[in-house]
């Protein structure tokens, strides 16, 4: 089976957390492994928490097959198995495929893109033409 990471099949997409979130948001900003004491301190310019928050949250993050990690020395080093643009494209997927009813799904997210969104769907299937249309 070629699931992507936090693939389920027939469930909702599992949403991250706030702090989860925010965790995975710095780590895909810095483009390099980091670790947690890293995290740490980038989360301490804007709020107060410890060590060992940030440190369960990744190993969760990891466990859920969002982060990969290498050791190095007595701790872990971390980096996102997907861009942010590859597990957001996967969360819209999934969301799709459990909506029920995928034609009317697709209706009412068109209905609601910005002309900023639209021209962004435009230029994305010149690059990515749909399978069956024009061929």
């Amino acid at each position: 089976m070629n699931s992507m990471p936090g693939e389920r099949r027939g469930r909702a997409v599992r949403v991250l957390g706030d702090l989860e979130s925010t965790i995975m948001d710095r780590m895909w900003s810095y483009r390099r492994p980091a670790s947690v004491r890293d995290v740490l301190e980038d989360l301490r310019r804007d709020r107060e928490i410890a060590y060992t928050t940030v440190m369960t949250v990744m190993d969760k993050l990891h466990k859920k097959g969002l982060l990969r990690r290498q050791a190095l020395g007595k701790a872990y080093i971390y980096e996102p198995v997907l861009t942010k643009e590859a597990f957001t494209a996967q969360q819209m997927r999934e969301t799709l495929a459990n909506s029920g009813n995928q034609a009317a799904t697709l209706v009412h997210f068109l209905e609601r893109l910005t002309p900023e969104e639209s021209a962004a769907l435009e230029a994305a299937l010149r690059v990515y033409p749909p399978r069956g249309l024009g061929s």
